[in-house]
């Protein structure tokens, strides 16, 4: 079943919440899902204890470099999707995530920290892909975008991506307070109450397109696989 590893060695670039986001849509679509919880702050592993978590999806913490293979292979053969919150770093762990993922997303804000952390990141899949003797697909998700305006900070990561051939999701995450609420609530984006959090509904919308764009790229993978 289809690995999704979510990679960037700059903390805060929105690896945990888009994982959760996509994690969250997988399961209210009623598929099992499984996320590795390999980031040693453990927000995933805090979500999964609030009330809410779907019975569907489930969290496994603990990982480490010697453990991860066995533990991906496991939850593949268990579940419908894994998900991988890799740690904040280019670490052994994170390198042997990618080499059995069949799709990494590299969160990345608009700051030229971020994209740093990305350029780190696509260095190690085109490794961990000759290693393997296969092409690992990635893209970046531009995460934390204003729903407003475009900053110039933004622009600038994006025509730097655009330039170095890197691919980029048509999907952002946009800033929502939705999406911060969820690591103090719990559950699923569609259980929060509208009249504790702004623009749940906006929300909801943003998650499902991602997720939407995230099985469609599985899918058109998976069917260059089999042309191959």
């Amino acid at each position: 079943m289809p690995v999704i590893s979510f990679a960037n060695p700059k903390g805060g670039a929105g690896k945990t919440t888009s994982a959760l986001l996509l994690a969250g849509e997988l399961a209210a679509r009623g598929a099992s899902v499984a996320i590795l919880d390999a980031d040693p702050e453990r927000w995933i592993s805090q979500w999964g204890a609030l009330p809410g978590k779907p019975a569907n999806v489930t969290i496994i913490g603990n990982v480490t470099e010697d453990t991860i293979g066995d533990v991906i292979e496991d939850a593949s053969s268990e579940n419908q999707f894994v998900i991988i919150d890799c740690e904040g770093t280019a670490s052994l762990m994170v390198a042997n995530a990618i080499g059995m993922s069949d799709l990494v997303i590299i969160p990345t804000q608009g700051a030229s920290m971020d994209a740093k952390g990305a350029s780190k990141t696509i260095k190690l899949i085109r490794n961990q892909s000759r290693m393997a003797r296969r092409e690992i697909p990635f893209a970046v998700l531009l995460t934390r975008v204003s729903a407003a305006v475009t900053s110039r900070s933004l622009k600038n990561v994006r025509d730097q991506l655009d330039q170095a051939g890197i691919e980029v999701l048509a999907i952002s995450i946009v800033e929502r307070a939705a999406y911060r609420d969820l690591l103090d609530f719990g559950g699923l984006l569609s259980n929060l109450d509208p009249k504790q959090v702004s623009n749940v509904d906006k929300a909801v919308q943003n998650a499902m397109a991602f997720a939407a764009e995230v099985i469609a790229r599985l899918k058109q993978t998976k069917e260059q696989g089999r042309a191959a």
